[in-house]
């Protein structure tokens, strides 16, 4: 009986001592659990706080938001403006500006701007609306087309057609082309960011204005080398205006007969676009954003003519005006020579 007692209790104490381990696994468990819970609180709490700070501090910060509609026109501005505002551009770098419309976001971001830079002439096709409906909502804006001396369709330039954008007297939104255009914009947008925002960019605008007038010397020094002969432009669309207009070229005619590159394109346009090139002795077609390859190729198969890409409305990969505007006169130089 002794022996069987003892059996009982060992048992007995044998199992508390296991049950008291299960208890402490338990609790050590618990704990485990609670701690990883208590780090969890302690990110979220932590991502919160930092972006809490961060809202604050942009708000604190007192930075402008300046919105401006495309990417060249924007590379110019980000470089006046640098860190005094936030500036952002709409369009995707490359996108159509007659074609692209705003996202719900991107019409957000206008309406809380406090100043939209657009170029004007109607080169924002997609967004009129919409950029209406802002400046109606009382946003300041500045457009940059009037600012500058606007070139108008000259006789002759072009291919004859019904469109409105081609007829002689209709202006011309492709002012970026023109390091000098772009200089007047420069100095007109410098004061009226002083006017309405409080933003003094004198400096900046000054060095700015001095390397649009050093690119405009170097590319008349790069046009300087071509035979005047040579100066004949047969484009994708009619986007060459001021740059021929500055450099002294010749606009022959356009494989899409309009100022918009959203015209279709008549078998009587391209039997009077292929009689210019020949009694112009034209040596290159410049196929552009919009432009159909198979009509260039076949007026180039036809005519003889070599047919070159031109990068007329979309910024390279450094973001610089300054190398976009070099490229493109590069390339005419080159092809025409």
């Amino acid at each position: 009986m002794l022996e069987i007692k003892n059996y009982k209790l060992i048992t007995t104490i044998t199992g508390r001592i296991s049950d008291a381990k299960n208890g402490a696994m338990r609790k050590q468990r618990i704990l485990n659990i609670g701690s990883m819970l208590a780090g969890l609180l302690l990110v979220i709490t932590t991502i919160t706080v930092a972006a809490s700070c961060q809202s604050t501090s942009n708000v604190s910060s007192g930075k402008k938001s300046i919105v401006v509609t495309y990417s060249i026109l924007g590379s110019v501005v980000k470089d006046l403006v640098g860190d005094n505002a936030s500036v952002t551009v709409m369009m995707p770098n490359g996108q159509d500006p007659h074609e692209w419309e705003p996202s719900a976001r991107d019409i957000e971001t206008l309406d809380k701007a406090d100043l939209v830079v657009e170029n004007g002439l109607g080169l924002e096709g997609g967004m009129q609306k919409t950029l209406q409906r802002v400046r109606d909502n009382g946003v300041k804006f500045f457009t940059a087309s009037d600012y500058i001396t606007v070139r108008h369709v000259g006789p002759g330039e072009g291919i004859p057609s019904g469109d409105p954008d081609q007829a002689t007297g209709a202006a011309d939104p492709h002012l970026w082309t023109d390091p000098v255009a772009m200089k007047e914009i420069v100095a007109a947008l410098a004061i009226k960011l002083k006017t309405d925002l409080g933003i003094d960019v004198n400096a900046s605008a000054l060095d700015l204005e001095a390397r649009l007038d050093a690119l405009n010397q170097n590319i008349s020094d790069m046009v300087a080398s071509l035979p005047s002969d040579n100066r004949s432009l047969v484009t994708g669309h009619e986007s060459m205006g001021y740059f021929a207009q500055r450099y002294g070229f010749k606009l022959v005619g356009a494989i899409i007969p309009s100022l918009s590159d959203q015209a279709e394109v008549s078998a009587a346009d391209l039997a009077t676009l292929k009689n210019e090139i020949q009694q112009n002795h034209v040596k290159a077609i410049f196929t552009e954003l919009g432009t159909s390859p198979a009509v260039a190729r076949a007026i180039g198969d036809e005519t003889g003519v070599k047919v070159i890409e031109l990068t007329t409305h979309a910024l390279p990969d450094d973001g610089s005006y300054f190398t976009f505007e070099h490229n493109l006169a590069q390339t005419i130089v080159d092809a025409l020579k």
